[in-house]
Parts: C-alpha cells; sequence; structure tokens
C-alpha cells in the first residue's frame, strides 16, 4: 500500500470518528431538551402524580356454601376441614380418617357422580411438622363435566386409606406416590416402588432430597467397581458441572437399561 493510500484511509477514518461524535452530539442535546421541557410544564410544588399500583390478581375464596360442601358435611360428619374457590375450582380439605367415604360419596352423587379419577398427587412442605404431606385428589365427574379436588394432610409414616376400594385405577397412583414422597397408603393391594429399584434409598420428589447426584447404596451395588482414579476423574467432572454419564462404567450401565436387560425383576 502507498503512502497516499495510507493517508487517505486514516483521513476516511478520522472522518467518520467524527461524524459518530456529532450524531452522539445530537441525541444528547435531544433529550436534554426534552428533560428541559417536561420541567418547565411541571408547575412548581405541585407533587407529581402517584405510580398506578398493579390491580392485585384473584384471591381463593371460601366455598362452604358449594352444594358438594354442603353434601359432604350432612352425611360425612366432620369429614370437611375447610373448603375453597380459586378461578372456578373446588378445593375441599378433608379429614384424613373420612377420605375414603368422602370418595364414595362422590362418586355415587345422583347429581354430579365423580366416577373418574383423574390424578393422585402430593405436595411436601418441610416446615409443616405437624403434617408435612398433602395428599391430593383430582376427580372428575365425566356426565357432568365437572371437577373437584380433595386435600388429605399427613405424615409419611401415618399416611392415609387406599381408595382403590372406590376406584381400582388408585393402585399405580398411590404406588407412584408412596415411591417419590414415601408416603404410605394403609390397605393397598400391592403397596411397592413404582418407579424406582426396590431397594433404592429416600424418595426423590421430597423437598428435602438433593439436586446434586448422590452416591448412594444401590449405585455402589450395582455400578461396576472403578479404580481411584477413576473415581477421582468422577468427582473431577461432577464438581465442574459435566455430563455425569461420562465414565465408562456409567455409560456401561445405561447401555444395559436401554439394551432391555433385566436389571430388576419384572412385576407379577
Amino acid at each position: 500500500m502507498s503512502t497516499s493510500q495510507q493517508v487517505t484511509g486514516a483521513s476516511a477514518d478520522a472522518e467518520k470518528d467524527s461524524k459518530v461524535e456529532q450524531a452522539k452530539a445530537r441525541v444528547a442535546a435531544a433529550r436534554e431538551s426534552i428533560t428541559e421541557k417536561a420541567a418547565a410544564a411541571q408547575p412548581p410544588g405541585i407533587p407529581k402524580a402517584p405510580v398506578k399500583k398493579k390491580e392485585e390478581g384473584p384471591k381463593p375464596t371460601d366455598a362452604s356454601s358449594h352444594r358438594l360442601v354442603k353434601k359432604l358435611k350432612g352425611k360425612i360428619n366432620g369429614a370437611v376441614i375447610e373448603a375453597r374457590e380459586f378461578l372456578g375450582q373446588l378445593s375441599i380439605r378433608i379429614e384424613r380418617s373420612r377420605i375414603v367415604e368422602a370418595c364414595d360419596l362422590l362418586k355415587r352423587d345422583s347429581d354430579t357422580p365423580f366416577n373418574y379419577l383423574s390424578d393422585v398427587t402430593c405436595v411436601h412442605f418441610p416446615d409443616r411438622s405437624e403434617a408435612p404431606f398433602d395428599v391430593v385428589y383430582n376427580l372428575y365427574s365425566i356426565p357432568a363435566n365437572d371437577r373437584v379436588r380433595l386435600k388429605v394432610a399427613t405424615t409419611d409414616e401415618e399416611g392415609v386409606d387406599s381408595v382403590t376400594s372406590v376406584w381400582p385405577a388408585a393402585n399405580w397412583m398411590e404406588r407412584e406416590v408412596y415411591d417419590l414422597f414415601g408416603v404410605t397408603f394403609r390397605n393397598h393391594p400391592d403397596l411397592r416402588r413404582l418407579l424406582l429399584p426396590p431397594d433404592w434409598e429416600g424418595h426423590p420428589l421430597r423437598k428435602d432430597y438433593p439436586l446434586e447426584f448422590v452416591e448412594n447404596q444401590w449405585t455402589k451395588k450395582h455400578l461396576p467397581e472403578m479404580t481411584e482414579v477413576q473415581h477421582e476423574q468422577l468427582e473431577q467432572r461432577r464438581a465442574y458441572g459435566l455430563e455425569v454419564l461420562s465414565v465408562p462404567q456409567e455409560r456401561m450401565m445405561r447401555e444395559i437399561f436401554q439394551g432391555g436387560k433385566e436389571v430388576m425383576p419384572k412385576d407379577k
């Protein structure tokens, strides 16, 4: 490149930088002008208009006068603890020992027979020491196209009575809650783990269950043995948040599961 070309390029860059600075100056001047006009338009001594607060969203309301709640209270003494309605959804908290009676009554209701148990799930409240678990039953009436939610507070050891006598479909749903939360269901025909191996430790959907990988007895028993060097490499990978299944032995276990080999006994 000749000297004249270098001079021309440098002058072009300088001209470009000058135009950019001029544009920035015009923008700053425009903003300052707008601020001054706004201040002049506001009379002195008059406070600014308050900022409008965001409207509050809907809140649960008392549903003690609901037809289903009244029917439960009238037919089963002491069954209903409280009832709430939120956005058209009815939730009834049932006394733990009366859950089977309440479900049976709702299933046989003449106006809205809740003949379909759509789901049984659980919620863990670690700070609620007296009854840290809510077992939740979502019922649906196919003829009436209506829904209701029942809640029962309990502990994992005391559990709650099984409703398989009312809806046989509750069998696997209650087993899933037992597997993932540890809540027992009395009078269940076959209460055992559903998703995890029988000798797995802990219940993964509890709030106090660790989120990171845990080296428990099951993994020690079923994963092939590793050398000290391989263990150290594994811990380093986990410490840096890398893929857990990056060690040859762990990949081997994944291939066993994907290959359909019987690591766990089948249900009978």
